[in-house]
């Protein structure tokens, strides 16, 4: 075998470029070396492998974590088209491009309403993707790494990231008809001060929009408070107090009717935010297309169900 001429280019380690696309799109060393079974010094060494055969940095640390640089994204470009010619190869032309795995964090509520039921329709079309559903109420984070997709409640703020929304909704109050006999339905939100509001502990309250929410009514006697929004609605059908919960939860369970229905309802929405990076990534994307598809039907079906 002859030797490669000194003056020639570098070789390109695909081993090394493939381990980059996955460290772009997660934004962590730790959480690419999760993904590819590896550890942390084996993706550094091969990033550096990459950086020395491209003449330059692919990656740069940021406060949010590994952003890629304008050479990286020539890099990403090149790896993408890779990543398609190697899945065409092992699996035949039309193979199947939704891989790997996909990490996704989300509030409680959205995780068990939409997001399960989404995930495992997505994997019966596409059985080698994994999924990993993360359950957290929280801020958009500034550098989403170690996930591919964040769901947050309201428009999120966030630099060098994809953000779109995908599903509208309402925070309203609810109650048994049993609590509302024994204590006399409230006929305004000012008579809300006389109920216990079943709701987020207020020091633990992340998310600003869901802080405004209780801001808007007045103070409440000793109550039944939880970081669980799930333990909003047992406490509210146990007889704990009005409950301040999400349409969808509220709506859906027969044992909670409405209060002032009509007079009081907070409206929100949840955004999908990834890296950059993320939509290119086909799981990243079927997955965002899962989610939007299904919360679609169920919107259908309500209204089907409404207008019968």
């Amino acid at each position: 075998m002859s030797a490669r001429p000194s003056d020639a280019p570098p070789e390109l380690p695909i081993e090394a470029l493939m381990t980059f696309l996955s460290v772009a799109r997660l934004g962590r060393y730790t959480a690419a070396g999760e993904v590819l079974g590896v550890n942390h010094s084996t993706v550094s060494r091969r990033i550096a492998a990459l950086e020395t055969a491209m003449g330059g940095r692919v990656l740069v640390r940021t406060a949010g974590g590994w952003e890629v640089t304008a050479l990286g994204r020539r890099a990403v470009a090149v790896a993408e088209r890779i990543e398609r010619s190697l899945r065409e190869l092992v699996e035949g032309e039309g193979g199947d491009l939704v891989h790997s795995m996909v990490r996704v964090s989300a509030p409680d509520a959205f995780t068990s309403v939409f997001l399960a039921p989404a995930m495992t329709a997505l994997r019966a079309e596409h059985p080698s993707l994994s999924v990993e559903l993360l359950s957290a109420t929280q801020r958009v984070r500034q550098n989403r790494s170690g996930v591919d997709l964040e769901i947050v409640v309201g428009r999120p703020q966030v630099l060098r990231a994809f953000a779109t929304p995908v599903c509208a909704y309402a925070l309203r109050l609810y109650a048994t008809p049993a609590y509302l006999a024994d204590h006399g339905a409230p006929e305004s939100v000012a008579e809300l001060s006389r109920h216990p509001l079943v709701y987020y502990v207020e020091s633990s309250l992340q998310v600003d929009e869901l802080d405004r929410a209780l801001q808007e009514l007045p103070g409440s006697p000793p109550s039944l408070r939880s970081t669980s929004v799930f333990a909003h609605v047992e406490g509210a059908a146990a007889g704990a107090g009005i409950g301040l919960l999400p349409d969808f939860l509220g709506d859906a369970d027969p044992r909670l009717v409405r209060v002032l229905d009509g007079a009081y309802a907070h409206p929100l929405a949840y955004w999908a935010v990834a890296r950059d990076e993320g939509p290119r990534n086909p799981a990243v994307a079927a997955t965002l297309d899962a989610i939007t598809t299904y919360i679609a039907s169920v919107q259908s079906a309500h209204t089907t169900v409404d207008a019968s």
